[in-house]
């Protein structure tokens, strides 16, 4: 994927968010599917929940609360909360793959048309700007892909 050191500002932070996004899933692509679920850490994080988490984050902010739809038109769940990280029998790297894929372009169809400009009231945060949304996505995005490659690096090292 290309990176963009100049150019509009929106097309910028787009594609920050989706250079983050790919370094998450290459972290998590090629593992096993029980390498995947490894936790390795006193918390839910795993692998395949990482990409669980952020694909339920993206539908958090755009889905949720930049497009206002009810729950019942969201692509899967839509909190950041601990039960995003939960893992089911069902899930695997490839479904939670195309899972975040499919939350991160039904975002991009939700905010292209907006200005970065835009606003919506957030019950914590008060006023945020679709700007602002963009960018704690990159913050997101980006330090949950330090953790999965983290993890990953524990896990290859494992396999000897």
């Amino acid at each position: 994927m290309e990176v963009l050191t100049t150019g509009p500002e929106r097309a910028m932070l787009l594609n920050m968010l989706d250079l983050n996004r790919e370094s998450l899933i290459e972290c998590v692509e090629g593992l096993s599917e029980s390498e995947a679920r490894q936790r390795l850490v006193p918390s839910l994080t795993t692998p395949l929940g990482l990409l669980k988490h952020v694909a339920a984050a993206e539908r958090s902010w755009f889905q949720r609360r930049v497009a206002g739809l009810p729950e019942s038109e969201w692509d899967g769940y839509g909190f950041g909360d601990d039960a995003s990280f939960t893992v089911t029998d069902d899930d695997t790297v490839e479904s939670a793959v195309s899972a975040l894929r499919q939350a991160a372009e039904r975002g991009r169809e939700i905010a292209d048309p907006l200005d970065l400009g835009f606003t919506i009231e957030h019950d914590a945060f008060g006023e945020l700007s679709l700007r602002w949304i963009y960018l704690h996505m990159i913050r997101e995005i980006a330090r949950h892909a330090g953790h999965a490659d983290i993890l990953r690096e524990q896990i290859l090292a494992a396999r000897g």
